[in-house]
């Protein structure tokens, strides 16, 4: 249900008021979501009560203080959300009191590769080991061939005795370092 009322008599589901709105404000796509710091969670559960789909990853980091550690749930990403919207619903997330805009170009939200969100989504819900990585953009470029992130492309690392693939989304220019095997990349072009 759009926040826009059809005209009376009107049917077509991309029609206001007698002007059609053209198809991107209609179909539904992944955007980030840029929030004020440390309110993620925030944004996401009230996502969740407005009936917005959404997606934060979080990954586990144990800190420690003088007293005591505690093992925490961080965002992959600080900053964002993605949340799957059609364009003319964006009022119901950007009226979040934490949500800034999303993210886009002269004014104009850009949606994110729906294939990157979800290979994502599944790659992470199989328990990864991914944590936050510097924004890279140099390096020996590779795709990943097999398991969770299959079809992401990346930039190639080493992390002690194991290959790490550093995938980056650029539109919000963040990076995730994931852990793979040699066998599950190959270069890309090759």
């Amino acid at each position: 249900m759009g926040l826009f009322n059809v005209a009376p008599g009107i049917t077509e589901q991309n029609n206001f008021n007698g002007f059609t709105l053209p198809d991107s404000f209609i179909e539904q796509h992944w955007y980030a979501a840029y929030t004020c710091a440390q309110h993620e969670k925030r944004v996401a559960a009230e996502l969740g009560m407005r009936g917005v789909e959404h997606f934060l990853p979080l990954y586990s980091s144990v800190r420690r203080w003088k007293d005591r550690r505690m093992q925490l749930e961080l965002p992959l990403f600080p900053g964002y959300v993605f949340v799957r919207l059609a364009l003319r619903d964006r009022l119901r997330v950007v009226q979040i009191p934490s949500v800034v805009r999303l993210v886009g170009f002269s004014g104009q939200p850009a949606a994110l590769p729906d294939s990157e969100i979800e290979i994502m989504r599944s790659g992470l819900s199989q328990g990864s080991g991914a944590e936050p990585h510097p924004f890279l953009t140099v390096g020996r470029r590779v795709r990943i061939t097999t398991g969770p992130f299959a079809g992401l492309e990346g930039v190639l690392k080493r992390k002690k005795s194991s290959l790490r693939v550093i995938v980056t989304l650029e539109l919000i220019q963040r990076s995730v370092a994931v852990d793979v095997d040699v066998a599950d990349v190959r270069p890309l072009g090759a």
